[in-house]
């Protein structure tokens, strides 16, 4: 499998994860329509699955035009059926689907949304995080609570240290600098930052990290209390 990397939006990052031996893809998160439609033709790639993580518009506004286009079929959570535009597939928390080449198995993980999914593709090791865990940083809580939120990255947090996490938005640098603020004797922390200014400089993604990486350097991975993690929480919104 690959994965090509498109910016929707204005930060918004969608995934297409691309079946070389079909030319087919499915596509993670279609905050708009336009870019994908363009990559996809350009290359005659046929998209043949819409994930959603959850039903906010700068992750599904793409869904409508996209399904259309290519037929393709829109999965997501059965909590969120009336809220996913134009769901066909809707799969329970720990499902795990498949076809032909592409396979992957669900987690509910709310927090962010009460119907907040993240898709693992565990063979390849892709786990698609949504706006629940970024790069250097987690999701504000909008509908669930900080102890929904907490259990959900201690979910994201069990899976295998290589897993690479791709995330939502390109939120990285900011994230770097509040945990810089309450973690200033993170070496590896400092380490991190340094790349993430060289990739932002040369115009690259600073996505995916992995597991291991966010383990070490993300406060809020680190946080071993709930009430420690809701405090730097409150904070983040304010930093």
């Amino acid at each position: 499998m690959e994965i090509k990397i498109i910016k929707c939006l204005q930060d918004n990052y969608s995934y297409l994860i691309i079946d070389r031996e079909n030319q087919s893809a499915c596509v993670v998160d279609p905050g708009e329509s336009k870019p994908i439609i363009n990559f996809l033709e350009d290359n005659k790639i046929k998209l043949k699955f819409i994930l959603n993580t959850h039903h906010h518009h700068d992750h599904v506004g793409g869904n409508k035009e996209l399904k259309k286009k290519f037929n393709a079929k829109v999965i997501g959570f059965i909590g969120d059926k009336h809220r996913i535009p134009e769901i066909d597939i809707k799969l329970n928390d720990r499902d795990i689907w498949k076809n032909k080449n592409f396979e992957f198995k669900i987690y509910h993980i709310p927090g962010h949304t009460i119907g907040h999914i993240c898709f693992n593709f565990f063979k390849e090791k892709y786990l698609f995080t949504g706006d629940t865990l970024f790069s250097l940083g987690c999701g504000r809580i909008f509908e669930g609570t900080y102890e929904q939120m907490f259990n959900s990255l201690k979910i994201l947090k069990s899976f295998p240290i290589d897993t690479k996490i791709y995330c939502g938005h390109e939120y990285t640098f900011k994230n770097s600098q509040f945990c810089l603020f309450h973690d200033k004797k993170n070496d590896r922390l400092k380490k991190k930052i340094l790349s993430i200014k060289k990739r932002l400089d040369e115009g690259l993604p600073t996505i995916p990290s992995t597991l291991k990486d966010e383990l070490e350097t993300n406060i809020f991975l680190r946080c071993i209390t709930v009430e420690k993690f809701s405090k730097l929480r409150d904070l983040k919104d304010n930093f």
